[in-house]
């Protein structure tokens, strides 16, 4: 691979370069760039993606990144590293995880360059950036109210994601089907393989997922032999399913275990009472697993998702 051109402009070894691909403009004219990092090795090598808020209120993913640029520590000795800290600069800046035209940019894929805003976004990932990328990681957090523990998800019959998954060394590897129009699965249809890392809630920094984090894209770009350092391997529990139990009754809800935990079959879970110390309902777990998400609501409503459990 003796060049590499992205948005026209020339990847010379040894060098970190950054590219500034406009997206559009506000309402204001004021121009909206996607900055992009690219860091170049001596010697050809695989070429990995990082990508983190898709999601614009998603910001453990961001931070992730912005700490591996300030380090210094993505520039690899073989091949190249691609980090786009921040994909969804609309969302960010209004807290959102959408888009201003209301889509979720991670079901617009693999865009249009004359549709909705949301589109363009991803046809500029899609035509400017993937055809350069061998693997990735994009980085997510859970949702409004929602915690996540660490979490890498893949589709696990896949040997190739299985191996990343487990290189990466996050604490759960979570067998994940390929969603319609997501980055990842229009990925797949280009032969990427691209993993989704997931840890923390939206608009929430939490440094456990965000060190958890840094250190799997050290343990991934020392496996696929781009850069040692020296990072030991990390053992990971494998889930082949996941399940949300829903609160069956509206009311307070407790929680009586951490996230991360091991739960055995029929544990006390939480419960759920009314205001006035009428009523209470226990959930119990259905099934051995462990607690890989969290709702940090205190005040639920039926059917509302609590616990996600892995098996």
């Amino acid at each position: 691979m003796d060049k590499v051109v992205i948005n026209g402009i020339n990847i010379p070894r040894e060098k970190t370069v950054q590219i500034n691909i406009t997206i559009s403009q506000l309402p204001s004219h004021t121009v909206i760039d996607l900055p992009v990092f690219v860091m170049r090795g001596k010697e050809d090598g695989p070429s990995l993606l990082l990508t983190a808020g898709i999601h614009g209120d998603e910001i453990n993913g961001i931070e992730v990144i912005r700490r591996l640029l300030v380090e210094g520590v993505l520039m690899p000795d073989k091949g190249m590293v691609i980090a786009i800290p921040l994909v969804n600069v609309y969302g960010f800046i209004y807290n959102s995880r959408n888009l201003p035209d209301g889509k979720d940019l991670n079901r617009c894929f693999p865009g249009s360059p004359n549709g909705s805003l949301a589109n363009r976004v991803a046809y500029i990932l899609m035509n400017e950036i993937l055809p350069h990328v061998d693997y990735g990681i994009d980085f997510h957090t859970g949702g409004s109210r929602i915690t996540n523990y660490p979490q890498i998800r893949c589709v696990l019959s896949q040997d190739v994601n299985r191996e990343l998954a487990a290189a990466f060394g996050a604490p759960y590897i979570v067998n994940s089907n390929l969603i319609d129009k997501s980055f990842r699965k229009e990925a797949a249809r280009m032969g990427k393989t691209i993993l989704v890392y997931e840890g923390g809630e939206s608009l929430r920094l939490d440094e456990f997922a965000i060190n958890l984090g840094k250190d799997g894209i050290r343990r991934l770009m020392q496996y696929l032999e781009m850069k040692n350092y020296r990072q030991k391997p990390q053992v990971s529990v494998v889930l082949q399913t996941t399940t949300w139990l829903r609160a069956k009754i509206s009311g307070i809800f407790n929680c009586f275990v951490e996230y991360g935990t091991a739960v055995r079959k029929n544990q006390p879970l939480a419960n759920i009472t009314d205001p006035y110390g009428n009523t209470q309902m226990i959930m119990k777990s259905p099934h051995d697993g462990y607690v890989i998400g969290l709702n940090n609501m205190p005040v639920v409503n039926a059917g509302d998702a609590l616990i996600h459990l892995g098996v």
